[in-house]
């Protein structure tokens, strides 16, 4: 941490590098590829809106809070970095962050089961335990290529609406919400979720779950969460801990 550093934004930094950490130790990584980014709080960032990203380049295994990345909305780094970033992912998610009110943590993978889920005309089912909990809550994006286009930003925008979960077709796998531990919640849900699926098509046909019974699974899922203090936070906490004893270097 720098002198001249807000707390907050370390307190971000730092939490923002253990997910790297947690990604990397759940297998959700794809070389240098794809992004976790968070906003920072008003507090650290003022009237402008500024978000922290994974440096182009590095595994997420070698991410720290001292090497991320600030850029602004508008593509520029904030302050000095030694890597750049990729284009692909500040498109996406500047996106995000300056489109839907109150999405301060984004996150996109391109998992095996993730893209398996994505690539299949029929999409996710309401089939599993996992998929039961995203009731309504699950938005699709049609493959329009790489994303480094900035004027596919706002058809993005459209596809998501308010929906957290987001599947981006021939793509992969995309969550926000209000808080990392959030976003991280309903993103392994839909991961969990595509997982089974794809183990269930490999045996048969999917046993549906009726639309009630999904309404209400999804009622008694994340939403209980919220009334424990934050969705996520015990499960993100719970993963801060096992990185922790692997390796804290993300720390620095």
């Amino acid at each position: 941490m720098t002198p001249d550093m807000h707390p907050d934004e370390w307190a971000a930094r730092q939490q923002l590098a253990a997910c790297y950490r947690i990604f990397a130790m759940l297998g959700w990584t794809e070389m240098i590829y794809n992004h976790i980014t968070l906003r920072l709080p008003d507090s650290a960032s003022g009237d402008d809106k500024q978000f922290l990203i994974n440096p182009f380049g590095l595994h997420y295994t070698e991410i720290t809070a001292s090497n991320l990345v600030k850029v602004n909305l508008a593509g520029d780094i904030i302050g000095s970095s030694r890597y750049p970033i990729n284009p692909a992912g500040y498109v996406l998610h500047s996106t995000i962050h300056g489109g839907i009110e109150g999405a301060h943590a984004v996150m996109h993978t391109h998992t095996t089961a993730g893209v398996a889920v994505a690539s299949l005309a029929s999409g996710l089912s309401q089939s599993n335990f996992y998929s039961a909990q995203l009731h309504d809550l699950v938005a699709h994006h049609e493959f329009e290529g790489i994303t480094v286009h900035m004027e596919e930003g706002p058809r993005v925008l459209r596809s998501i609406g308010r929906k957290p979960a987001v599947i981006l077709k021939n793509h992969g796998l995309l969550s926000w919400g209000t808080t990392l531990p959030e976003a991280f919640a309903v993103l392994w849900t839909l991961q969990r979720a595509c997982e089974i699926q794809m183990a269930t098509l490999s045996m048969g046909q999917p046993l549906p779950v009726p639309e009630d019974i999904a309404a209400k699974c999804t009622r008694d899922s994340l939403q209980f969460d919220i009334k424990q203090g934050g969705v996520g936070v015990d499960l993100f906490n719970a993963l801060v801990r096992q990185v922790n004893r692997i390796d804290d270097g993300y720390k620095r």
